[in-house]
């Protein structure tokens, strides 16, 4: 078969995929149909919950393995969508439908990828991964299936990015922050205001700079988003909640920062919602991230969030499509693409050495 074979293939399956309502926590009619595909090529699979893998069959133990990720779900199609989100549209070289750059393009190209690289000689395995609940970092999704897979030693994740390569990804963490104090009449200037007891430290907040920069992502920024208080003109409030959405840089962690923030903070109660969003970044010098800059490649930070966060290894995001086309309506993929990004993968991994 050659490209265009393996590109129809894609878009056939990329159809399919788009009439499939899959958003997240709701894949297992798109997983079905994936399934029924690797069924159909011949390709063994393992299954945990909506998501898949499929591994090389002449795996070996000895040799390092290079896992090809991109995830099955989608977000709620937006409201000002003109056409149906779920019909898949062609139209000259571009193909509509939700789900179809966010993340189909890159999810179908890498199971080509993976179906010409299985039939070459390799230095080492190969691993083709469908992960589910990406786009809300579910606990059934890529930290689900994770225990299940081989040793992974580096992965290129599918998400829309032009076929640039990403080589850097904020990480997230969520921090509901309450302040306390008492309630009483505001005629009489009774009680305690929480909202002015949490001043001090939502100014030292909007105030603060990290100091480690990375030249890809820039620096690490913390933004309050919400602030709740009060329940009426004449009571002093007792209490006020307020969210900071924090966006980390690879030079820190999660942990370490939600405890700087905690002794800075000594006003406010601090609580993370989870640490387990963590930044990535991989070595321009990563011979893989070498390959990409030998060809023209231009590497890059990512601002927005993928499975990457959840992936205790080398990573990069490299695939077919736009990131500002992700979430919008009408979003589209070109055929083009992703018959583009078919024969960079392969090129990028054919000949490869670890």
């Amino acid at each position: 078969m050659d490209t265009i074979n393996y590109t129809n293939d894609a878009i056939g399956l990329l159809k399919e995929l788009i009439q499939i309502p899959s958003v997240s926590r709701n894949e297992e009619k798109a997983a079905d149909k994936l399934a029924e595909y690797l069924d159909k090529w011949g390709l063994p699979y393992g299954r945990e919950v909506n998501n898949l893998w499929v591994g090389c069959q002449d795996w070996d133990s000895n040799r390092p393995t290079i896992m090809l990720n991109a995830h099955i779900d989608t977000v709620k199609p937006v409201s000002t969508w003109t056409r149906d989100a779920f019909t898949p549209t062609l139209e000259g070289d571009t193909l509509y439908g939700l789900g179809s750059n966010d993340c189909g393009g890159g999810l179908v190209a890498l199971l080509q990828a993976y179906r010409i690289m299985v039939e070459r000689p390799r230095d080492y395995n190969l691993l083709w991964v469908a992960s589910a609940e990406e786009e809300i970092s579910g606990a059934n999704g890529f930290s689900r299936v994770l225990p299940k897979l081989p040793k992974v030693d580096v992965a290129i994740v599918g998400e829309p990015t032009g076929m640039q390569p990403a080589i850097a990804e904020k990480g997230l963490m969520v921090i509901d922050g309450y302040a306390h104090g008492k309630s009483g009449h505001a005629a009489r200037n009774e009680g305690v205001n929480a909202i002015y007891e949490a001043l001090d430290d939502l100014v030292w907040l909007r105030d603060y700079k990290f100091r480690k920069v990375s030249p890809f992502l820039g620096a690490t920024k913390m933004t309050v988003t919400v602030v709740e208080s009060g329940t009426q003109h004449n009571v002093i409030p007792d209490v006020l909640h307020f969210i900071i959405d924090v966006r980390t840089n690879e030079y820190y962690q999660n942990e370490y920062l939600f405890e700087f923030l905690h002794k800075k903070m000594t006003k406010c109660e601090l609580r993370a919602r989870s640490f387990r969003l963590h930044s990535s970044s991989i070595s321009p010098d990563h011979p893989l991230i070498k390959r990409c800059i030998d060809r023209g490649m231009q590497p890059f930070g990512s601002p927005t969030l993928s499975d990457q966060a959840l992936m205790p290894f080398l990573s990069f995001k490299l695939g077919p499509g736009e990131s500002s086309r992700s979430h919008a309506a009408d979003e589209y993929i070109k055929i083009s693409e992703i018959s583009k990004a078919i024969d960079i993968y392969v090129d990028l991994l054919d000949g490869l050495v670890l």
